[in-house]
């Protein structure tokens, strides 16, 4: 397992693939949503298991905040533990930012895995994308 900041065009297309597949394909988020004009600020990475690209996620600075967004692993791949990579990966990036708190939207039935992590929630549910979610913050 490598995780890794996707910089070249080949991994950003990865990262753009997965994402098709997990957020379009198997929840319903139309394209127009799901890729936004934050795709070229933002700072994104990939997770690998046996060599192949297999999750991802990204952050952005928002508010002197880093905001993780568009967390991901590709059906097959879930309950190995790579999701908590990819938040060490977003986590450390922006640390290295100088950024002190992290912010994300949580799909409600997320909301246990980023507990695990640290994060609290500090929301009541609402709808992204036709999907509840809660907002959720951590000290880094």
């Amino acid at each position: 397992m490598i995780t890794k900041q996707a910089l070249s065009k080949d991994e950003l297309e990865a990262v753009y693939k997965i994402r098709k597949i997990v957020f379009v394909g198997e929840q319903g988020v139309s394209e127009e949503e799901e890729y936004d004009e934050h795709e070229e600020r933002a700072e994104h990475v990939l997770v690998y298991h046996e060599g192949q690209p297999v999750g991802t996620g990204r952050t952005r600075v928002v508010e002197d905040l880093a905001k993780m967004e568009r967390i991901c692993i590709l059906p097959e791949y879930r309950k190995l533990g790579l999701g908590r990579h990819i938040m060490d990966a977003l986590e450390t990036l922006a640390q290295a930012k100088g950024l002190k708190k992290a912010k994300l939207h949580a799909q409600t039935h997320a909301e246990p895995f980023y507990e695990k992590l640290g994060y609290k929630r500090i929301s009541d549910v609402f709808m992204e994308a036709d999907i509840p979610h809660v907002a959720m913050v951590k000290a880094l």
